[in-house]
This record gives C-alpha cells, structure tokens and sequence, in this order.
C-alpha cells in the first residue's frame, strides 16, 4: 500500500530507524498503527462509560431525582478544584 508523507514527517521515520530506535521503516508505521489502535481502544472504552452514566442520570430524571443548578455547578467546581491539586503534586 503505498503512503505519501510530507517530508518533515519521512524526515522524522528515518530519524527514528537511523538512531536505532526502530529496524526499519516498517517497524516504525507498525509502532504509530499500535498507538492509534490502543488510542482508539480507549476512547471507545470512555464513550461507552460516558453513554452508561448518561442513561443512569437520564433514569434518575425520569423517576424525578433531579439537583438544583447550583448544587451541580458546586460539586463541579470541588471536583475540578481536586483535579488541579491532584496536578500539582
């Protein structure tokens, strides 16, 4: 199958098989196509855990439990305040 790349890019492939990272070009496409597959793996994993607590709050709607707009923005901003600290250590 064959690939047309800018050059900056064929510039990198031979850059990591001239350092002895990878054997050959070859090595190097079967290391990007892993990455993306893997990548994809995960997002596909997320999409599905995202869609499942969408349908649990749509359920929770559904039966009347529901929060006021300012007790969610609050819990939001506590967790998002967690994650900056959890960033910084």
């Amino acid at each position: 199958m064959p690939v047309a790349l800018p050059p900056e890019l064929e510039k990198f492939i031979q850059n990591q098989v001239t350092s002895g990272k990878y054997a050959s070009v070859d090595e190097v496409f079967l290391a990007g196509i892993k990455l993306l597959e893997e990548r994809e793996r995960l997002y596909q994993g997320r999409f599905e855990e995202l869609r499942s607590e969408i349908m649990v709050g749509v359920e929770e709607a559904n039966r009347g439990e529901l929060l006021e707009v300012e007790t969610v923005i609050n819990r939001l901003q506590e967790k998002l305040q967690q994650r900056r600290i959890q960033s910084e250590q």
